[in-house]
């Protein structure tokens, strides 16, 4: 600091950082006195400035005290009378300079600042609450919630602004803090033979006001200077404030430049944890970014996935509104909208606000915002009469007493939010329970409410300069108010005034820390401490950081590396009372279970809701297990539509993204919320398809059997004897064998059985067929060989067709072979042809072996046919030609037709088609060939004589002659 002096002015050139030159004091009274220099400063008698610090070795000593300290070594050490004489000389000299200096600080400086001086930006007094003490704590409260706005025209002198609306709530936040303030100058425990002050300032929620009031505080005058500090004794420690996060961010931003310590009890702002920006910033109300995440979690705990989000404008809002839209959305919900309140001109839109929630699917609704700022939308939402509407609040309106009153209690009912972790001052009620008109003097702000109740001036107060709105009358003895009390019991930010509590004693505990510090141990360089009556802002800071208070509601308040304080909210919910008001009642609780883990607890019996259960707030219906969701186009994700899930798929949960496959084994239940065991299928003999099929496979083997012994009876006769005994004998083996062959189709297809059957299969028809072609080319052969010189006698032998049928099973046998080598069949579990079923059956191995026999076995019968044909008109009466054509006919057509049944159909039905398709032609070749022939033996034993035969032998030959 320089002081250039002229005739008629003096300026005065201030640096940034701040330094007090101080004064003389006696600490110790009674005592033979010795100059030291208080770094605090004075203005009386000395002077504080804020300017570049003198350098020297020892901050607390200054030239005058070394030559003092030099005398009394002298003094000590008996040195010569001329040394000692030069030495007190010296001292006297450097004592007279400082008190000429500090006599010039102490009348010039102020002479700087008097109104008369042409440097001056004039300014009103600054009018607040004031307890001295040894110590003081600052408190900026916005004890009047309202303000009006004078006009502005520039003709005259500028109005202030008028402050409004002292209530009983915002009284009280005054009285814990001279509460605890007292509280702790009578514990001998914190802060012994020290006395703490308090100065309280109301911002009335001006942004205006309360820069002006920190600016009054550090400075300690009448008047707000900025970049000016005059301390006396009773050194600002720290400051508490603001409740609002807007105004707590411009404090921290001034009392961030030298390091002051600042309390907020009720900002909760996230920007405020940042270090970089607000380097000595506390609070004792947790960050705004844990009570987000936590209305997140409460909104999803009830299922609310479609909500509007409504927010202030400001810094609390949009910040805390941002999180909670964040967290939001990364745990699957959606927002429909998200406004912002603007309450002044000329953004004003709580209208379009209150149509944009009626208007809106949504019954959740979130509002980030302070019960004055939320007041005039739900003024608007009665006006429009917005209804069935679920508020979800923070903790900025969660216990307002403004709008628990029987006005919103239809509107507003059942509403459920967050709010501080609220506990009773002990004490506190019957230390403010005898307040009267008795008080004081300087108990202002206690008139101010009575006036306010009473809605009139009082007697000898109408002079009180405190800019505001008064009364438009004064009080006459008819205004009486002889049973009104303040209470706490009709306060429902109860919270506040605990936080208040606990921002005073943390402070008052971190002076108690440095007060309690021990030489050579201290925290700063060289084990050095702090001295309590002259300690640095920024020293005090550290010790806040490291201070610990146990509370009588015995949690422990401490401060972590971004000031933030141990995070605790209640759960309330809105309840109705029998005078038609709302009281918050708890329900539960979110906080820390453990490091980093937050933990909500819901007493959902205690809930009282507007209907009988839990509100809905959704765009789409859930999706029950079984189905999933399936986004609408052009919609947010939570607007979807329930599709069932596919076949093979299930979902067991509520609003399935996806649904889950089964295991190939499995098939989901019939509400396809699970996957069962799948049922394996098969032809077997317990089932009654299976059954019915062995059962005619048996019985109709027996009717081949039963006509070979009616054949062996009638061996000798015509009927029998003739075309080929041995081949019909052998034929009817055959049609025992295809029908016994079926069996190999029934039951669990092992291993076995798969190679088996289809070669067994193949085999027996191909030695059916082959005597069936085998009996044809004899007949052929015997009529073709009766003509003179014929060539055919020789082929007329029965070991041709032993030959013929030989080879052709032969040929077969080859094929079976080749397929049982190359491909052989194998059981396979096939989950493709019924998805529902495991089907167990025989993979043929080679599907060109399987159609090559059948191939094969059609081959024999189109051989057969065409010679059968071809011989048809043969004359003989027992030609088999015929009978033959019309059974390899039907031969032909059943396995042409299960060609296509047999791809058609899957599992045990394409078995039983192929059992069907041998029963089939086995029956047709059957009756075809042997029901004529057992027809004349049984019924026309006459016909099955030689005689007979000679008789129509003679017959035909006539004819043909």
């Amino acid at each position: 600091m320089k002081l250039q002096l002229s005739a008629s002015m003096i300026v005065v050139e201030i640096n940034r950082s701040a330094y007090c030159v101080g004064s003389i004091r006696d600490p110790h009274p009674g005592t033979p006195s010795k100059p030291m220099l208080e770094m605090t400063g004075a203005c009386q008698p000395g002077a504080c400035y804020l300017g570049p610090r003198p350098k020297r070795q020892n901050p607390q000593t200054t030239k005058a005290d070394v030559i003092y300290e030099d005398y009394k070594q002298a003094e000590r050490t008996s040195i010569s009378p001329e040394k000692a004489m030069h030495l007190h000389g010296e001292w006297l000299v450097a004592l007279f300079y400082k008190t000429l200096w500090h006599l010039m600080l102490y009348y010039l400086v102020p002479a700087y600042y008097s109104p008369s001086h042409s440097c001056f930006l004039d300014a009103p007094d600054v009018l607040g609450i004031l307890q001295t003490g040894d110590i003081r704590i600052g408190a900026i409260l916005p004890l009047h919630l309202e303000k009006v706005y004078s006009k502005v025209l520039y003709t005259e002198k500028p109005r202030p602004i008028l402050c409004k609306g002292l209530s009983l709530g915002s009284y009280l936040q005054m009285q814990v803090v001279k509460y605890a303030t007292e509280e702790i100058n009578n514990n001998p425990h914190i802060l012994p033979n020290i006395t703490l002050g308090f100065q309280i300032y109301d911002s009335c929620t001006v942004l205006q006001r309360e820069l002006e009031g920190t600016l009054w505080m550090i400075t300690a005058q009448n008047k707000a200077i900025p970049n000016f500090r005059c301390q006396g004794r009773d050194q600002l420690a720290a400051v508490i404030g603001h409740s609002a996060s807007t105004y707590s961010i411009l404090l921290a931003h001034i009392l961030g430049l030298n390091r002051y310590p600042q309390v907020s009890h009720f900002s909760t702002s996230s920007i405020l944890s940042d270090r970089t920006q607000f380097p000595s910033f506390f609070r004792t109300v947790p960050s705004d970014a844990f009570q987000s995440k936590g209305v997140a979690q409460l909104v999803l705990h009830f299922g609310w996935t479609w909500v509007g989000l409504v927010a202030m404008a400001n810094d609390y809002g949009q910040q805390g509104i941002q999180v909670i839209k964040q967290e939001l959305l990364k745990s699957g919900a959606c927002v429909e909208f998200t406004e912002y309140l603007h309450n002044t001109l000329p953004y004003y839109n709580i209208p379009h606000v209150a149509r944009v929630i009626k208007e809106s699917t949504a019954k959740a609704i979130v509002v980030v915002s302070t019960d004055l700022g939320f007041m005039p939308l739900v003024n608007e939402i009665i006006k429009q009469n917005v209804t069935e509407k679920i508020w979800v609040a923070s903790e900025g309106w969660a216990t307002s007493e403004f709008l628990s009153s029987n006005q919103y209690s239809r509107f507003l009912l059942g509403t459920i939010g967050f709010a501080f972790h609220s506990w009773t001052i002990p004490g506190f009620h019957e230390f403010i329970y005898h307040r009267s008109l008795s008080e004081p003097p300087g108990e202002a702000w206690y008139r101010m409410l009575l006036e306010e109740q009473l809605g009139c001036v009082l007697p000898g107060f109408q002079n009180f300069t405190f800019s505001r709105v008064k009364p438009s009358r004064n009080c006459t003895a008819r205004d009486r108010m002889d049973n009104f009390q303040i209470s706490v019991g009709n306060i429902s930010n109860v919270a506040m005034l605990s936080n208040l509590y606990s921002a005073v004693h943390v402070i008052g505990n971190a002076l108690h820390d440095l007060n309690s510090c021990e030489m050579g141990r201290g925290p700063f360089s060289n084990g050095s401490c702090p001295n309590l009556w002259n300690f640095q802002p920024w020293q005090l800071v550290h010790y806040m950081s490291k201070v610990k208070v146990r509370l009588p509601s015995g949690r422990q308040m401490f401060f972590d590396a971004n000031g933030d304080p141990p995070p605790l909210y209640d759960i309330v919910n809105w309840q109705l009372n029998p005078d038609s008001t709302m009281r918050a009642v708890k329900v539960g609780s979110y906080g820390p279970s453990a490091p980093g883990e937050k933990v909500l607890i819901i007493n959902t019996s205690a809930l009282q809701w507007t209907t009988q259960q839990v509100p809905t707030s959704m765009c789409s219906r859930s999706c029950p297990p079984g189905f999933r969701r399936s986004l609408i186009r052009g919609k947010p994700t939570c607007c979807f539509q329930c599709i069932p899930c596919p076949p093979g798929e299930i979902s067991n949960r509520t609003d399935s993204l996806e649904c889950l496959r089964c295991l190939w084994n499995e098939w989901p239940n019939q509400r396809k919320d699970s996957c069962l065991q799948k049922t394996i299928q098969f032809l077997s003999y317990e089932e009654p398809l299976g059954a019915a099929l062995a059962s005619i496979s048996v019985s109709s083997s027996m009717i081949p059997v039963a006509v070979l012994g009616l054949f062996i009876y009638y061996r000798a006769t015509p009927a029998v004897r003739a075309n080929n005994y041995t081949l019909s004998c052998l034929l009817l083996i055959s049609l025992a064998l295809c029908f016994l062959c079926s069996l190999a189709f029934i039951g669990y297809p092992r291993l076995q059985k798969c190679r088996l059957r289809q070669v067994t299969f193949g085999m027996v028809f191909a030695f059916c067929v082959s005597c069936l072609l085998a009996k044809t080319i004899m007949v052929v052969i015997a009529f073709r060989a009766t003509k003179p010189n014929s060539d055919l006698r020789k082929w007329a032998s029965p070991h041709v067709s032993y030959m013929v049928m030989g080879l052709c099973v032969f040929l077969q046998l080859l094929i079976g072979i080749a397929w049982l080598t190359i491909s052989p069949p194998f059981p396979e579990y096939n989950f493709k042809s019924q998805p529902e079923v495991l089907i167990i059956e025989c993979n043929e191995g080679s599907p060109t072996a399987f159609w090559g026999t059948l191939g094969y076995l059609g081959f024999l019968a189109i051989i057969s046919f065409i010679v059968a044909f071809l011989a048809r008109r043969l004359p003989d009466s027992f030609n088999e030609t015929k009978f033959i054509t019309f059974s390899m006919l039907a031969f032909l057509t059943v396995w042409v037709s299960y060609i296509p049944a047999s791809l058609s159909t899957s599992g045990k039905y394409t078995v039983a088609m192929e059992i069907f398709a041998i029963q089939s032609s086995s029956w047709a070749m059957l009756g075809c060939m042997f029901a004529p022939k057992c027809f004349i033996i049984l019924f026309h034993p006459h016909k099955n004589s030689k005689k007979h035969l000679l008789e129509q032998t003679k017959k035909k030959l006539k004819r043909a002659s």
